[in-house]
């Protein structure tokens, strides 16, 4: 079976004083963009580097995720912590997802650019950071989902198929 990570951090809703909206919508849009079937592995942490060290090493290490979804964490405050935490714990960084992502979300909001999304490799696991607004995780997630296909074969995970529909991945011709 197909597994992949998702994980909300934010301090308050791992605490139960907001509703994990952010986490929700990521799943809604797995389920919208894949008719590959696949199990979400799902957790709600605060904003503490380790923990979300350990989450992301967990899943990825143990659980055997092909792809890690963390949503929130991505901003300048000092609580903000995902993108050192996936740095952390990843062999390759690749921050062409964070560049676009910031690309795309400038034609929405000038604050784009306090956005620290990146993304990275963990063994066979992608490992993408999205913003923590529901409204920004569609256009982010929109933008770079469909090189992630691609890059999950790219490091031996599991073929994922799209529902062209609503999403069209990239996968280069074969000769």
């Amino acid at each position: 079976m197909i597994k992949i990570g998702v994980i909300n951090v934010s301090d308050r809703a791992s605490q139960g004083i907001y509703e994990d909206i952010p986490g929700k919508a990521v799943v809604e849009l797995l389920h919208e963009y894949l008719i590959s079937e696949f199990e979400v592995v799902y957790q709600v942490i605060p904003d503490e580097q380790k923990q979300l060290e350990n989450a992301m090493t967990h899943m990825a290490d143990f659980e055997k995720t092909c792809l890690i979804i963390t949503t929130g964490g991505t901003g300048p405050s000092l609580r903000d912590v995902t993108p050192e935490a996936t740095e952390a714990i990843c062999e390759k960084m690749l921050p062409g997802f964070g560049e676009l992502m910031r690309s795309v979300s400038l034609a929405f909001v000038p604050t784009a650019i306090l956005s620290r999304q990146t993304a990275g490799i963990r063994g066979n696991s992608l490992i993408v950071n999205l913003p923590g607004k529901p409204k920004a995780i569609r256009q982010c997630l929109e933008a770079v989902f469909p090189a992630i296909p691609y890059c999950i074969d790219l490091i031996d995970g599991p073929y994922l198929v799209c529902n062209e529909a609503n999403m069209k991945a990239f996968r280069p011709p074969t000769n």
